[in-house]
C-alpha cells in the first residue's frame, strides 16, 4: 500500500490513528496493516489532498463524500480549499511586496528611511497651520527641476510625491524614485515657525505647477494634512500623502568628487548618438534599458565610452535617466561630479548649489 499510494508507512500509521484511513484488518501480533483493494484509490486521493495542503478535518469529509458518492460535498470542499489557497497566495504576495520594499530601503541609499528628526518635522505639519508666500517663477523652476525624479512604483508609496520642506525663509522641494534624487530651493516669506515637511502627491504637484504661469506671488497654505496653493483668483488643493519621505539631507552628504563642466547641448548630442550597452539588470517585463558609459579625464573632459572599454573608472548610468537630468538642469552648462564608479553621479548648476540631482550608477558585470 505504501509504495502504490505514495504514502509512507509512518503516514499510513498516522492516518489510521486519526481515523482518516483505517485498514481493513490489523494483525494483532505483528501490527501489520491490511487494506482492501478499494482503499488504494482512497489512499491516493488522500496523498493528493495532503500535497495540496488541505486540513485533516476537510480530508476526512472529502473521503467520506468520495466513498458515499456525494459529489456536491466533495466539490464544495475542494472549491472552498482552493479559495483559501488563493487568499493565502494574495496575502503572501502582499507580504512579499512589503518585504521587497523594505529590502530596497536597506540596499539602496536613495530610499533610506527618515530620521527621527525629520519624522518629527513631518508629524508637526499635522498640528500646524503654515502660511507663506513664494515667487511663482521660483516655485515653478523648483518643481521643474525635481518632478522628473518622483517615483511611480505603487509598492513604494512614500516616493510617489514631491517633498515640500519648509524651514526658515526657504522652501526646498525634493523627489526621488530610489534611482534618482533631485533637490531645488525657492525663497519664501511669512513663515517663522519650526521646520515643517509635507509630501505632496505627484498629481497635486502637477496641478500646482500648472497655476504658476504668471510672474507673481503664490500663497502656500498647509493646514494639517491638507495643502493649498493660490495664485491670483485660482487655487488648487488636496491632501498630503501620509508617508515618511527618505532623509534626503543624509543622502546628499557625499564625499567631494571630480568635477567637470559640460556644455549641455554638446554632451546631450554625444549621449544620444553615442554607443550604449544593454543593462544586465532586467525589468519585471523582461526588457532592459540602455546604459551610457562615462569617463572623466584628468583635464576634466567627459567622454562617452564604447562598450568594450575596460577602464576600471567607468561610470555606467541609465541613458534615459541621464538625459532627464540634463533637461531638468535647465542650463546651458552643468557641473558633473564623479565619485567612485558605485557612488551617485551629481548634476549641479554653475550658478547655485541650491538645485542639483543625483543619479545612481548601474553596477557592471564583467
Amino acid at each position: 500500500m505504501a509504495r502504490a499510494s505514495g504514502l509512507g508507512v509512518s503516514a499510513l500509521r498516522f492516518y489510521d490513528g486519526a481515523g482518516v484511513l483505517v485498514p481493513a484488518w490489523v494483525d494483532p501480533v505483528s501490527g501489520y496493516r491490511w487494506y482492501g483493494p478499494e482503499q488504494l484509490e482512497e489512499a491516493r486521493l488522500l496523498a493528493r489532498l495532503r500535497r495540496a495542503g488541505m486540513p485533516l478535518a476537510d480530508i476526512r469529509l472529502v473521503l467520506a463524500g468520495w466513498c458515499g458518492a456525494d459529489t456536491d460535498l466533495v466539490r464544495g470542499l475542494l472549491e472552498a480549499h482552493l479559495r483559501r489557497l488563493e487568499r493565502g497566495l494574495s496575502d503572501a504576495r502582499g507580504e512579499f511586496s512589503t518585504i521587497r520594499a523594505l529590502l530596497e530601503l536597506r540596499e539602496n541609499p536613495m530610499t533610506t528611511p527618515t530620521t527621527d528628526a525629520s519624522s518629527a518635522a513631518t508629524a508637526g505639519a499635522a498640528a500646524t497651520t503654515v502660511r507663506l508666500t513664494v515667487p511663482a517663477p521660483e516655485l515653478a523652476a523648483a518643481l521643474d527641476a525635481v518632478r522628473f525624479a518622483a517615483g511611480t512604483d505603487p509598492e513604494l508609496p512614500m516616493l510617489g510625491g514631491v517633498l515640500f520642506d519648509i524651514e526658515g525663509e526657504a522652501l526646498r522641494v525634493v523627489a526621488t524614485d530610489r534611482y534618482r534624487l533631485a533637490v531645488a530651493r525657492a525663497a519664501t516669506t511669512g513663515h517663522a515657525g519650526p521646520r515643517v515637511q509635507i509630501l505632496v502627491p505627484s498629481p497635486l504637484a502637477d496641478a500646482m505647477r500648472a497655476l504658476l504661469s504668471e510672474d507673481a506671488s503664490a500663497r502656500l497654505t498647509v493646514d494639517g494634512a491638507r495643502v493649498a496653493l493660490e495664485t491670483g483668483e485660482r487655487q488648487t488643493a488636496g491632501r498630503c500623502l501620509d508617508h515618511d519621505f527618505p532623509d534626503y539631507r543624509r543622502l546628499v552628504r557625499l564625499p567631494a568628487g571630480r568635477r567637470a563642466v559640460v556644455d549641455v547641448a554638446d554632451f546631450r548630442d554625444a549621449v544620444e548618438t553615442g554607443p550604449v550597452r544593454a543593462s544586465e539588470v532586467r525589468e519585471e517585463d523582461g526588457s532592459s534599458h540602455d546604459l551610457t558609459l562615462l569617463k572623466v579625464a584628468a583635464d576634466g573632459a567627459v567622454t562617452v565610452c564604447e562598450d568594450g572599454d575596460d577602464d576600471q573608472g567607468l561610470v555606467a548610468v541609465n541613458r534615459a535617466y541621464l538625459l532627464d537630468a540634463l533637461t531638468a538642469g535647465a542650463r546651458d552648462r552643468l557641473v558633473l561630479e564623479f565619485g567612485t564608479p558605485t557612488a551617485p553621479l551629481a548634476f549641479r548648476r554653475t550658478d547655485t548649489e541650491d538645485a542639483f540631482s543625483l543619479l545612481m550608477p548601474v553596477r557592471l558585470e564583467n
